[in-house]
């Protein structure tokens, strides 16, 4: 991801910059000098008295001090400084071209503003902080001092680093689409290949890599969606018989479900593919990561629905998006919130999941509502357009109710 003046010269009483320095006034008389004694103590052949040996060790010394200071400002160091990235419109353009692209549809026009919003971030592969910059991120609340493990992985190159934040964001646009098109109502056929198992799981070692999930009790699974709502029906213990396609015939095997962090699993990775029923593309230069996902689906639903849901206001917001509609959590959200001040936002949505950050850290003048699904982003969207905002819920609300 996926930031930083120049110094000038005294600055004057009128406050512009000036290199002036003052000239004496001729009519003012002689400018005083140091206090002396007496006239007597001041003679033509007066010289200094040499410095001491002591005096020039403790010359030197400050001479070496301001050296090592001045390298270490500039020596990298094992912090990542994250700021407020650019924001942008997802119902606008970028360079001439609009974000979202419909084609074979119609759509509508709007007067708001939906934006994205990013993080800005000086340090990691490739690309370290000196210690000036981190220095500076210790004393502006809207920047975080964070150790650079914790955002990057180390191991890989800067080249590395960039190629997966695209991958990334190709990944969120294609699940924020299959999601806003499921929320409109279309059917979005989706294939579900099984590349690997959990370890521990009820599916290890009976369902192989390569299978296509194609039934589940009987149900046919066409959409994504049918898989999780027929998988929500069940419990961890529970024996489920699940109709396979495996190496080009159909099967059956039954998966005893698996209580994975705290949730009811069938326990395997799923390659998704889908067969979009609406030919949406997402053109956006220099922005990566999984972050603008809810956003993008906003946008979507928004050219594809005549009603203006923004109505005029300017609303900015974040979160990763599943196919299924989840609204995720997310890093950086304090610079991202001075992100969508500093570019005229009055309202941002949250993600419910990162609602204890944003609690007394909201921009004077921000309004913040909490989201955990894309459902519950668009209500939001549509009440703030129509200026009827009192029942949104706020993370505070959402905190509160965690304790």
């Amino acid at each position: 991801m996926s930031g930083v003046s120049p110094e000038h010269g005294p600055i004057g009483d009128d406050g512009r910059v000036s290199d002036e320095r003052p000239t004496p006034d001729p009519t003012a008389g002689p400018v005083p000098g140091p206090a002396a004694a007496s006239d007597t103590d001041v003679t033509e052949d007066y010289e200094p008295e040499p410095a001491t040996r002591r005096a020039t060790t403790l010359a030197a010394s400050l001479l070496a001090t301001l050296a090592i200071v001045a390298v270490m400002a500039f020596l990298p160091a094992p912090y990542a400084v994250r700021g407020p990235g650019p924001t942008e419109d997802v119902l606008g353009a970028q360079d001439g071209q609009e974000l979202i692209q419909i084609k074979d549809e119609q759509t509508y026009p709007a007067t708001g503003e939906l934006r994205l919003v990013t993080v800005s971030v000086s340090g990691g592969p490739g690309f370290p902080a000196d210690a000036l910059t981190v220095l500076r991120g210790w004393v502006d609340e809207k920047r975080s001092v964070v150790p650079v493990e914790s955002v990057f992985d180390l191991d890989q190159s800067r080249e590395e680093v960039d190629a997966e934040n695209q991958a990334e964001m190709t990944s969120s646009q294609e699940s924020a689409t299959v999601a806003a098109l499921t929320e409109l109502g279309y059917t979005v056929p989706a294939t579900l290949t099984v590349v690997g198992t959990v370890e521990g799981s009820g599916a290890e070692g009976v369902v192989a890599d390569g299978d296509v999930l194609t039934s589940v009790d009987g149900d046919e699974l066409v959409t994504y969606d049918d898989l999780v709502d027929d998988l929500a029906k069940t419990s961890p213990g529970d024996d489920v018989e699940l109709g396979v396609t495996r190496d080009g015939e159909p099967t059956t095997v039954t998966v005893t479900m698996s209580d994975i962090q705290g949730r009811t699993s069938l326990g395997v990775y799923l390659d998704q593919q889908f067969d979009l029923p609406v030919d949406v593309q997402i053109q956006i230069e220099d922005i990566g990561g999984p972050s603008a996902g809810t956003m993008f689906a906003l946008g979507i639903i928004d050219k594809l629905t005549p009603e203006d849901e923004a109505n005029g206001h300017v609303i900015a917001g974040t979160g990763t998006m599943s196919v299924d509609g989840q609204v995720g959590a997310i890093g950086g959200i304090r610079q991202k919130l001075y992100g969508a001040q500093r570019d005229g936002a009055t309202w941002f949505l949250a993600p419910t999941s990162n609602c204890n950050e944003v609690v007394g850290n909201v921009p004077d003048g921000m309004h913040v509502t909490a989201v955990s699904t894309l459902t519950e982003a668009l209500a939001a969207v549509t009440a703030i357009g129509q200026d009827d905002t009192d029942g949104l819920p706020t993370c505070e609300q959402a905190v509160e109710g965690k304790g």
